[in-house]
């Protein structure tokens, strides 16, 4: 399995917009060769900001990449620069590599 995730800096009160925003979107993932799933994952409120975190998981690093280079990566994220206000920087993209999986159905 190879793991993706986005950690997001949300400014206080941003909270409800931002979720919202990720609720209404149409990702285009479950078309996507390799997809296996998504999660949008809510953390703390930390130095001044709510910290999110995206998290996908894909069959293989071939099939994510080739996604970031479909057009279902490009419908996905337009307009993603349009909300700005709701951030403190940019994401920042973590890629992870499984080494050990262990699952309730072992």
């Amino acid at each position: 399995m190879y793991l993706t995730m986005n950690r997001f800096k949300v400014v206080p009160g941003q909270e409800d917009a931002f979720e919202d925003m990720w609720v209404q979107r149409d990702s285009h993932l479950r078309q996507v060769p390799g997809f296996k799933a998504f999660h949008l994952l809510k953390g703390e409120v930390k130095d001044g900001y709510r910290l999110y975190a995206s998290h996908t998981a894909w069959a293989s690093e071939a099939e994510f990449r080739a996604w970031t280079k479909s057009e279902a990566f490009r419908a996905a994220h337009a307009g993603a620069n349009t909300n700005k206000n709701m951030y403190l920087g940019a994401p920042e993209l973590e890629i992870f590599e499984t080494v050990q999986e262990i699952s309730a159905d072992d």
